[in-house]
């Protein structure tokens, strides 16, 4: 529910991109606002180690002791980390079935078998 909150306090107060948006409950159950909020781990972004770039920015633990776990689940369990887009025209996609792996590896600083490893849910291929 905070979640909810504080996407719609972006959007009508701090971003103001819809300052005048007043959306019926049914409304915000079927996402007919502006803009997506996808996070790390999630269908449209599946690497949980994301979650470092937004960690780093609100430091989480020091202000709210928000912490993770091994596997990147956030404790407590009803916290979520996330971006927010507000583009008119931002959708919710899945990533599918990857092959490019080895690419996003080196872009991204770690061994291939460790970006495998984050992304296993989504390769198209089978590790050698």
């Amino acid at each position: 529910a905070f979640a909810e909150y504080l996407h719609r306090e972006v959007r009508t107060n701090h971003w103001g991109y819809m300052a005048d948006e007043n959306l019926t409950q049914e409304a915000l159950v079927k996402e007919q606002y502006r803009g997506i909020r996808p996070a790390p781990g999630y269908p449209a972004n599946p690497d949980h180690t994301q979650k470092e770039i937004i960690w780093d920015l609100l430091k989480p633990l020091e202000n709210a002791s928000i912490e993770w776990t091994e596997s990147w689940a956030i404790l407590s369990a009803a916290s979520v980390s996330g971006w927010y887009f507000s583009h008119p025209e931002s959708q919710y996609f899945g990533v599918s079935k990857l092959d490019q792996v080895h690419d996003y590896a080196e872009r991204k600083g770690i061994d291939l078998d460790a970006a495998e490893t984050l992304l296993s849910p989504n390769l198209g291929y089978v590790p050698a």
